[in-house]
């Protein structure tokens, strides 16, 4: 059975695979919702870990999940970048306007 700690690394895995669906849909909402939820959870890692270290036989199976929540984070950063720019530009007032 996974440890407590091991359970909040796979949920967070799971968010991020979530996360870059949403991303994926452009479903942007979606993604800053998701974001909030890997962050408390992330919190609550690290209040898990500093009472509880991860067992050692858990050691790998956790940097298999990381490197796919990494894998994941990466790869919603580079689709977002298209979105952050057409933020950046509402926000500056400078929208295409159609005529």
């Amino acid at each position: 059975m996974p440890s407590q700690l091991l359970n909040y690394y796979e949920a967070i895995e799971q968010a991020s695979q979530d996360m870059l669906e949403a991303a994926r849909s452009g479903n942007w909402d979606q993604v800053v919702k998701l974001e909030g939820a890997c962050a408390l959870l992330i919190s609550q890692l690290k209040h898990a870990a500093s009472s509880q270290p991860l067992p050692t036989e858990e050691a790998q199976l956790k940097s298999r999940i990381m490197q796919r929540i990494l894998v994941n984070d990466a790869e919603v950063r580079q689709l977002a970048e298209p979105w952050l720019e057409q933020l950046d530009e509402l926000l500056a007032g400078r929208t295409k306007t159609l005529h």
